[in-house]
């Protein structure tokens, strides 16, 4: 009789440990599924705070000069500071089409005083 107890003890610690195993793996599965996903969403958050910080203030689109916002721009700054941009975009491409050629060998060597 005593035998009987301690089997079926020993059964249901199994169940419970078994069961515990598996709540644990499907646990560490979730996690890994919402590891991405946070990842993504705290680049999302850092590309948005980037492009706040970085981007023109906004151009102003009411004919109305009252309905204006304080923190646009007018357009002729609006498309200076977007000339600029694309200047500076240009050099910083052609600086690294010069360094990439310097580095393959494609480009011909300074003739200047070096």
């Amino acid at each position: 009789m005593q035998s009987m107890s301690i089997d079926n003890g020993q059964k249901s610690a199994d169940g419970l440990v078994q069961r515990f195993d598996k709540s644990l793996e499907e646990f560490y599965a979730l996690c890994n599924q919402l590891e991405p996903c946070l990842r993504l969403a705290y680049e999302c958050l850092s590309q948005s705070f980037d492009s706040t910080k970085h981007s023109p203030t906004l151009v102003p689109t009411a004919t109305k000069p009252d309905a204006v916002q304080a923190e646009s721009l007018p357009y002729t700054q609006y498309l200076s500071m977007i000339k600029s941009q694309i200047s500076c975009a240009k050099d910083i491409h052609n600086a690294l089409l010069e360094c990439s050629k310097k580095i393959t060998g494609k480009a011909p060597p300074n003739q200047g005083g070096l």
